[in-house]
């Protein structure tokens, strides 16, 4: 949890939508701003190429006027253009005439750039700010044939004058344009959010309006199946609790109930001498299969403790041990339940000692159960075989019989635990129906696989791999 919803306080996030909105509505105001400022600038350029080129013209005209005149100071005078100042200036700098001022009172000009220009070069060209204030003079100096040089020059006003004197109109037209510009960056914004707004993550299948938002969508999926699942898994968990308390109560209610029967039985008098020991084989018979009910389940429990916990050492120790002296002790152990049986028992080991590494009891626990099944849910004169090989480099054992086989609909049952196929012939055997329940723990617990193939009538095999899961 973080920090702000342990205390409380309640943290403001930006909001996506301003931000975009934000950045259209700068990026649309700076480009009218960089536009107007270009627009001035280009104004200005063109302005003054304009400028140039009719002083250029006139101040052209002028010289060719001037050249043809045998005595150009006296008819200067008459070729002031309209707008324009005119100078005449001797190479010498001194100003010889002036359309504008008293050319005695004027400063010498041999310093001017135009002027100095137009004595080396023949035309010189300048521009500088001129006295009023929002006007540039543009200057063209040509020297004529008599060695003078004539000068005219015009006042324009610059881009920025113009952009001054027509501000209101100029700004009116900003205020337009950048409001304009904050109203569609608002609508473009919304329209913009409106995929990611419209995102139902608490969906099944969340539609992901944008490609850029798909990894969103599949990981919201990915987070409702995993959810899903979790709930399924937990659903399941309390389902085969309440399964297993039941069946635990009804398993140990039951030879409770012929124990205290037989015993009030006895206690009360109520039963011949002669019934006295059958009562007793009942009591006897009835606390051996709670004792080994109570047994199994206390085997189950650590192994599921030790799954969750994820610590082997609650089941026992592991160490070094030879499995074909586990498989032939767990067979010998049976063969007279066999007998009884009328069941043919074989066993089929290798020669030599098959190493492997595992807990001694549960591995005989694994055997026994296997074995023990497969000698209960047989018929008279059948058999079942036990083999232990090597296949790939690791252990298996298989363990075949000729009994009644279980249907194709129950085979992912049975090792489930207290599942009978059959459950009133299951009690009649003795069986605890925790059998291969313990057998598919062990098994996980040694790493091994355990797989089934059966068929009413034709009998079943059980075959356990024991493979590491780096083999696997």
């Amino acid at each position: 949890m973080s920090a702000s919803r342990q205390t409380g306080i309640v943290v403001k996030r930006p909001s996506l939508r301003h931000r975009i909105f934000l950045a259209l509505a700068i990026m649309a105001t700076v480009a009218v701003a960089v536009g107007t400022v270009a627009q001035v600038g280009a104004e200005q350029a063109n302005l003054a190429a304009r400028a140039r080129a009719t002083l250029s013209r006139e101040a052209g005209i002028i010289t060719a006027a001037l050249d043809a005149s045998p005595d150009p100071e006296s008819e200067v005078a008459a070729l002031v253009p309209e707008d324009a100042r005119l100078t005449l200036i001797s190479p010498d700098g001194t100003i010889l005439y002036d359309s504008e001022a008293d050319a005695s009172a004027m400063p010498n000009h041999a310093d001017r750039p135009e002027v100095a220009r137009a004595l080396k070069d023949g035309i010189g060209v300048a521009e500088r700010p001129s006295e009023t204030v929002g006007y540039v003079s543009h200057y063209q100096a040509r020297r004529i044939d008599s060695g003078d040089v004539v000068r005219l020059s015009v006042d324009r006003a610059d881009v920025a004058a113009e952009v001054w004197s027509g501000i209101g109109y100029d700004l009116v037209a900003v205020a337009l344009v950048v409001t304009a510009a904050w109203i569609v960056s608002g609508f473009v914004a919304r329209r913009l959010i409106a995929p990611i707004a419209a995102m139902d993550l608490a969906s099944d299948d969340p539609e992901a309006g944008y490609e850029e938002l798909e990894p969103l969508a599949a990981r919201a999926r990915e987070a409702r199946a995993a959810e899903a699942e979790r709930l399924a898994t937990m659903a399941d968990a309390v389902r085969m609790r309440r399964e297993f308390t039941a069946n635990v109560t009804h398993e140990l209610k039951t030879p409770l109930a012929s124990i205290l029967m037989a015993s009030e039985l006895i206690e009360n008098g109520m039963c011949a001498p002669l019934d006295v020991p059958g009562f007793a084989e009942r009591i006897h018979s009835e606390a051996s299969r709670m004792e080994s009910l109570v047994s199994d389940l206390l085997v189950l429990s650590r192994l599921d403790e030790s799954e969750r916990a994820g610590d082997r050492s609650i089941v026992g120790a592991t160490e070094s041990l030879e499995l074909n002296a586990v498989v032939r002790d767990a067979v010998a152990r049976l063969e007279p339940q066999a007998i009884r049986a009328h069941v043919a028992l074989e066993v089929s080991v290798p020669d030599g000692p098959l190493v492997s590494t595992g807990n001694p009891k549960l591995l005989d626990l694994l055997v026994s159960n296997l074995v023990e099944n497969a000698i209960r849910y047989n018929h008279r004169g059948g058999w079942v075989r036990v083999a232990l090989i090597t296949a790939d480099g690791h252990p298996r054992l298989t363990v075949a019989d000729s009994g009644e086989g279980i249907p194709k609909e129950a085979q992912r049952q049975v090792f489930e635990r207290f599942f009978r196929v059959d459950a009133s012939r299951s009690r009649e055997l003795g069986g605890t129906g925790l059998g291969l329940s313990i057998v598919k723990h062990a098994a996980t617990f040694h790493h091994a696989t355990v797989s089934l193939e059966s068929e009413p009538g034709h009998g079943t095999v059980v075959t356990v791999d024991f493979r590491p899961p780096s083999s696997r």
